[in-house]
Formats: structure tokens, sequence, C-alpha cells
């Protein structure tokens, strides 16, 4: 979660951020990481989780 909240502020807008994790609470926290801060969670696959820079 650190690290994804420092490489979005480096990310352009439209941009797609992958997150490797393999902290099973991983499965539910970036999800509700992107709906507080007004980012889209496009996917999960395995340990990976796209992120999607929308504002």
């Amino acid at each position: 979660m650190i690290r994804l909240a420092k490489a979005m502020p480096q990310a352009e807008i439209g941009e797609i951020v992958r997150v490797l994790a393999d902290d099973p609470a991983a499965a539910g926290d970036i999800p509700a990481w992107c709906r507080m801060k007004g980012q889209e969670f496009v996917a999960a696959d395995g340990h990976a989780y796209d992120v999607r820079k929308i504002t």
C-alpha cells in the first residue's frame, strides 16, 4: 500500500500502476484504497493488482 501511494503521484492520468503483493489482505485493501483515493481498481491476477490513475 505504501509503495502504491508513493507511485501514484508520479503516474500520468490514465496510466496503470501494477502492484505486486503477496499479502492476502491486499485483495481487499487495494480496492478499498482506490475507492478512498478516487482511483480505478482495474483487475487482479494472482498477486498482481492493476490500478488506473484517474485523478
